[in-house]
């Protein structure tokens, strides 16, 4: 079984402590990773007002926010504000990519596109993706292959640009296995490496687990079978701050079966000359989440017509 492990990084804090930490950890293991970066502001603290939102207290009490995040970062944005990422941790950044990891972009403003890009334009995604593509190039020095979004949360306009952006692979979504996305009208061919695994703060705290066990349930779940492997997505300030130690103990299993852990780019590239099925993108839950996500839908049928190219 082959495991990818996307990093997402959503803050200021998971990217100057929860990354290091993590670079050390693969280290040790001799593993390689995909970190995909909020490259702009933090602005962590608007995500309050997500408060009315089905689910979004009842995960908010069982994963900690405040103990996992800190309280300076949940006032960034609100009464602090919010440090730029990219320009004030590229440092962090640049050790990733020379430690031999994969790096592409989460987004620029993490809890603006997570909350708004559902029911945005073309102009107000295309803005948000070249802010983002801008940092990045300006701290690496070339473009970015791959695109991870924020939230999991996608328009069908961020398809179309992730074509013409000239990313290779993106994974924006959840799912069972890699394809080729349709929503809406637009396709793209731009591969979509969904999501697979539950995340740990969709776990803990329901069904009996904790942060003690979690790590032999996730182990358990990456046994289901997946002729092209499996997508875990963790997050610098969880896995790569308080539970680092759930993290090694998923290294450490997942060798233990004979695992191959790899990243994004691997993946994709264990895919090249196959013919990828065409899915539609859609709206769903997650159990553990709250609010929709953007999650791999119905095959689209050999003969059905299909839609044009991406634009």
């Amino acid at each position: 079984m082959h495991i990818a492990l996307k990093v997402d990084v959503d803050t200021f804090r998971g990217t100057r402590e929860g990354v290091p930490a993590l670079l050390r950890l693969f280290d040790r293991h001799e593993v390689r990773a995909t970190f995909l970066f909020s490259l702009g502001p933090d602005h962590t603290g608007r995500a309050l007002r997500r408060v009315f939102r089905r689910g979004f207290l009842n995960k908010v009490g069982r994963t900690s926010v405040l103990s996992h995040y800190g309280l300076k970062t949940v006032l960034y944005g609100v009464l602090l504000p919010g440090p730029h990422i990219g320009r004030q941790a590229g440092d962090v950044l640049r050790t990733t990519a020379l430690a031999g990891h994969e790096t592409g972009v989460h987004c620029h403003d993490h809890v603006y596109w997570q909350d708004h890009v559902a029911r945005q334009d073309h102009t107000w995604t295309q803005h948000e993706m070249a802010k983002a593509q801008a940092v990045y190039q300006e701290v690496f020095g070339h473009p970015a292959q791959v695109h991870g979004a924020a939230g999991w949360q996608v328009n069908p306009h961020t398809l179309a640009l992730e074509e013409s952006g000239g990313f290779s692979h993106a994974s924006d979504t959840r799912g069972t296995h890699p394809f080729l996305p349709f929503m809406q009208g637009i396709r793209s061919t731009c591969v979509q490496l969904p999501t697979t695994l539950p995340t740990l703060d969709e776990l803990i705290g329901r069904n009996g687990l904790t942060p003690d066990n979690v790590a032999q349930h996730l182990l358990a779940a990456s046994q289901a079978p997946r002729p092209q492997g499996h997508v875990y997505t963790l997050h610098a300030e969880l896995e790569g701050m308080k539970l680092l130690p759930v993290m090694e103990a998923l290294l450490r299993g997942w060798r233990q079966a004979g695992c191959v852990i790899g990243t994004l780019a691997d993946l994709h590239g264990r895919l090249a000359g196959e013919h990828l099925p065409l899915h539609t993108v859609t709206w769903g839950q997650v159990e553990g989440r709250s609010g929709d996500l953007a999650i791999q839908g119905p095959l689209v049928p050999k003969g059905e017509p299909r839609p044009g190219p991406a634009r």
